[in-house]
């Protein structure tokens, strides 16, 4: 077994002290077959329980698991970018601490790096998730492919692969809400897309209630696509043929059926002018939304920012900043 570590399995926690002792059980016994040094970094996302408490207890007896400490809760995908920063390994692995992506796949993730390939995606096999979750899922994916030009079949599932390089690269993109594996599939040279199990939640609730979720799909398609503004520029062109033969279809039914007709078609005018304006706000919004993410990205505020590392054997770590640098557009330990 060599010195340096090979692997680091990079797991973001919220509230997930009821998952804590399964889970890292299974991934002690699935990487402990391993020919090389392994890692997990654990990224406490400001959890409001026993999270961070349970890991500090966990590193007594397994060394190998690290905890990053936020100061404050910052979401799912900027703990995932906050783990490859301050991962160690040549390969890294994601995946969820609820244990519906089964930690003993991770050997088969193991074999595809071994093979060559620099980005591991997966597709969920036999999902355990309700029919309109499933549902839901397969017309977003659908759409997203659509709409961004990405061909991920499954953009939902947590257990992927990254190189060391392809998650430098992300983490120095600094974008604002970017969406990990489809930016990653940017960068990746030979990336490939295995079938993985799935399981249902062991414990807690999901972190993802169908608000949540369709905000994240927001998230993917305007941060990947400037495709919906190009079908609002069509839209506004089909809409204003159809006004301007809906106007000359009024002025040439006035004029052969007189005045009174004219005087009865005042709630079709309405119903029209209704549906325009409605339009219209659908698409300030939409405009909105990628404006606000403008605002957003140019204010170079920290995506997230660490209260400590703590590596059993080391120094307990307390990072000044995790903000990129605005001349190199690189983090300090990515």
């Amino acid at each position: 077994m060599t010195d340096a570590i090979k692997l680091s399995i990079v797991v973001p926690m919220y509230n997930e002290e009821r998952n804590i002792p399964a889970l890292a059980e299974r991934i002690v016994a699935a990487c402990a077959a391993l020919p090389f040094r392994w890692e997990v970094v654990c990224v406490n996302d400001g959890s409001r329980d026993r999270t961070p408490q349970l890991v500090r207890e966990l590193q007594q007896r397994h060394p190998q698991f690290v905890l990053v400490d936020f100061a404050r809760n910052f979401g799912q995908h900027a703990a995932v970018s906050a783990g490859f920063a301050h991962s160690r390994g040549e390969w890294i692995i994601t995946l969820d601490a609820d244990l519906q992506n089964p930690p003993e796949e991770i050997p088969n993730l193991v074999k595809q790096f071994e093979a060559g390939h620099d980005l591991i995606n997966t597709v969920r096999q036999n999902r355990q998730d309700t029919f309109f979750r499933k549902g839901a899922s397969k017309i977003t994916n659908a759409l997203v492919r659509k709409l961004s030009g990405i061909r991920l079949n499954d953009f939902g599932c947590m257990l992927r692969g990254y190189h060391r390089d392809v998650a430098r690269r992300v983490v120095a993109c600094r974008e604002y809400k970017t969406f990990i594996p489809a930016l990653a599939s940017l960068f990746a040279c030979r990336p490939v897309e295995i079938p993985v199990g799935h399981a249902e939640r062991a414990q807690g609730e999901s972190k993802y209630p169908l608000h949540k979720l369709f905000s994240l799909q927001l998230d993917l398609i305007t941060n990947f696509s400037v495709q919906p503004l190009r079908l609002l520029f069509v839209a506004g062109i089909l809409f204003a043929i159809l006004g301007m033969i809906l106007g000359l279809a009024l002025i040439g039914a006035r004029l052969v059926l007189g005045d009174a007709w004219a005087n009865q078609g005042t709630l079709t005018v309405m119903g029209v002018l209704l549906f325009l304006s409605g339009a219209q706000f659908f698409a300030f919004g939409l405009l909105g939304e990628y404006v606000g993410r403008i605002f957003q990205q140019v204010r170079l505020r920290e995506p997230w920012f660490v209260a400590s590392i703590e590596r059993p054997g080391e120094e307990l770590e307390r990072p000044a900043g995790d903000a990129p640098n605005p001349g190199t557009g690189r983090y300090p330990r990515a």
